[in-house]
């Protein structure tokens, strides 16, 4: 039984709902955990043809990694126990990327740092007004996203959101690529089912084959762009820890404003 994320299937499309709508959906690691966990269960599945991933409520996809809990982390554990607690969940994150199912990402508002990260490992997103994109890793003195953000909108405009962390809004997102369709938020969840539901009702073998040829003719493949950041940011240049990445945030003591 899941706390953190709600599953729920409707003509063969599985939503996974990211369900800490007081956190704004900030995903520790019992989250993330369950969110890997839901994927994986509905790729076994053989009634899903097509995954959804939301948040609840109406402010946010996800604000991205839980700040609180990487403190206490950083503060309880040693720098090889966070290495090892990091490898897994950044496997965890990979495998959602790579996930042999079409996944769509139902993007509610806000998906900052590493909901970011998710939402661009994702086939395809549709959102409303209320969405809206920011790579915040260098801000925070980290790296992310090289391995997911540039297959979705091309070199050139993923270095600049990568280098810059500036925010996304719905209509850029659009009209770079990062949204495929953009939508009332009335008509969100309609739209969403309306092009999951497509594609779970084609042939499963076929689009199961074109999403395995597609991942395959990358010009690296997708867990070679991924092992290469995290070999990166584990040996080369290390993320910075909580307390020091996000002094303004404690500062505030989470609040968004």
């Amino acid at each position: 039984m899941s706390e953190y994320v709600v599953v729920e299937k409707s003509q063969g499309v599985a939503i996974l709902t990211m369900n800490r709508p007081a956190q704004l959906n900030a995903m520790n690691q019992q989250l993330s955990a369950e969110l890997h966990d839901a994927v994986t269960a509905m790729t076994a599945d053989d009634e899903v043809g097509c995954i959804v991933i939301t948040g609840a409520g109406t402010r946010a996809f996800s604000a991205g990694g839980d700040i609180h809990e990487q403190r206490e982390d950083d503060r309880r554990h040693t720098q090889a126990e966070l290495d090892a607690r990091g490898a897994v969940r950044a496997r965890g994150s990979y495998e959602i990327g790579a996930c042999p199912k079409p996944t769509i990402g139902m993007i509610n508002g806000l998906a900052y740092g590493g909901a970011g990260v998710l939402a661009s490992s994702l086939d395809m997103r549709v959102g409303c007004e209320h969405a809206s994109f920011r790579f915040l890793a260098a801000a925070y003195g980290r790296i992310n996203s090289t391995w997911t953000l540039p297959n979705q909108v091309g070199w050139p405009i993923a270095k600049e959101l990568l280098f810059s962390g500036r925010v996304v809004e719905a209509e850029e997102a659009h009209r770079i690529g990062l949204l495929n369709h953009l939508v009332p938020c009335a008509q969100l969840r309609e739209k969403t089912m309306w092009l999951a539901t497509m594609i779970a009702q084609n042939r499963r073998e076929a689009v199961l084959g074109v999403k395995a040829l597609l991942l395959q003719d990358l010009g690296a493949s997708l867990e070679a762009q991924w092992a290469n950041e995290r070999d990166y940011t584990t040996n080369v240049v290390r993320g910075a820890k909580a307390e020091s990445a996000f002094p303004e945030f404690i500062a505030r003591k989470g609040r968004t404003t």
